[in-house]
């Protein structure tokens, strides 16, 4: 039905159309993906006001509409920052200055290109879709360092360094961590990762049972990644002032757009790698129920950032050398360990997942 729909905007563009059409599911992605950061914040103000027994956001609201009190919130927040003046400091760079929170939201929205949400929905089903999202993500770190460098200031710098310091160091553990993932999926494309974790076993089948150390040090990691608590050194004004202190208006909310973008990019993740992705927790045999989709996905992706915010409800911040200590001396010996466990595990009749 899909391709009837499209034959008549296809002939007309003719030879424009695979642009007009990539440019299109573009859209689709990164509207919807907006959407769901702009309303991330309202969740976790909502999430945490219910732990800590108050209501959070309940008075902004649409048309006066009083049952959709709060959900204006998040975009009065953007309208807010929208207004605000934007202070470039009189001894910036100022090219790199503006140029610094877009080479940190960059990479956030650019890692979508390959994620599956489902069998049919991908925009770039490239093989090595893992070594794509590992290039990517991994770019966010110059964002984060030419911010602090851009701004002349010396609190600005120290802190660019210490954010990147955490994030290099904690990026090492990650890509260990999704080593196990290929040699448990032989593959690098991201449709074939979830697929490899398909099964009668349904949970149980998926990746984070036999790589359950990796599967919590992704995770973890994916918070520290982020500067999200109990890892938000970058706003620990007791210590050291951020990398973002000479940011207002909209060039901090865009730092603060890359941060929410990436903490629903890590979700995703583990749910495509750990959690089944589009697949059903349930077994095929269960009919209907144990077919996979999009929802599924989306449910994985709920769960896992929803984490982020309880961890914010619930642990202080650490301290920062507390924090390079798990990342150096606890993390990455855990993941080399068990990569070599896994190695071995894969060569006996008790390996019973993906062959």
């Amino acid at each position: 039905m899909l391709d009837s729909l499209l034959a008549y905007p296809q002939a007309l563009l003719g030879p424009l159309w695979p642009v007009v059409w990539t440019l299109v599911k573009i859209m689709l992605i990164v509207a919807p993906l907006m959407l769901c950061v702009a309303y991330l914040t309202l969740w976790e103000r909502k999430l945490i006001g219910y732990m800590q027994i108050r209501k959070g956001p309940n008075r902004v609201t649409f048309f006066g509409i009083r049952w959709l009190g709060g959900w204006a919130q998040p975009i009065a927040d953007g309208l807010k920052l929208l207004v605000k003046e934007v202070i470039i400091p009189a001894g910036s760079n100022k090219i790199l200055f503006v140029l610094a929170p877009v080479m940190a939201l960059g990479p956030a929205l650019a890692a979508w290109a390959v994620i599956p949400f489902s069998p049919e929905l991908i925009l770039s089903n490239i093989d090595a879709g893992l070594l794509y999202l590992m290039a990517m993500t991994s770019l966010g770190v110059y964002g984060i360092i030419i911010a602090g460098w851009a701004s002349n200031s010396k609190y600005a710098f120290l802190g660019s360094l210490r954010s990147a310091a955490q994030i290099v160091s904690y990026e090492i553990a990650m890509g260990f961590s999704l080593v196990g993932v290929l040699m448990a999926s032989q593959s690098l494309n991201l449709a074939e990762i979830v697929k490899a974790q398909q099964n009668s076993a349904g949970v149980f089948g998926w990746f984070w049972l036999p790589l359950f150390p990796l599967f919590i040090t992704y995770l973890i990691s994916g918070v520290a990644e982020t500067n999200r608590a109990p890892f938000d050194v970058a706003e620990g004004e007791s210590e050291i002032v951020g990398f973002h202190v000479e940011y207002s208006g909209m060039t901090f909310a865009v730092f603060s757009l890359a941060e929410y973008s990436a903490m629903i990019l890590i979700s995703t993740l583990t749910a495509i790698m750990f959690l089944g992705g589009w697949l059903s927790p349930f077994p095929v045999s269960w009919g209907v129920i144990g077919t996979g989709g999009f929802g599924w996905l989306f449910a994985k992706i709920f769960f896992v950032a929803s984490l982020f915010l309880w961890f914010r409800a619930t642990f202080p911040r650490y301290r920062y050398d507390q924090i390079m200590r798990l990342g150096w001396k606890v993390f990455i010996p855990v993941t080399l360990v068990w990569i070599v466990v896994l190695g071995a595990w894969m060569q006996t009749p008790l390996w019973v997942w993906w062959k």
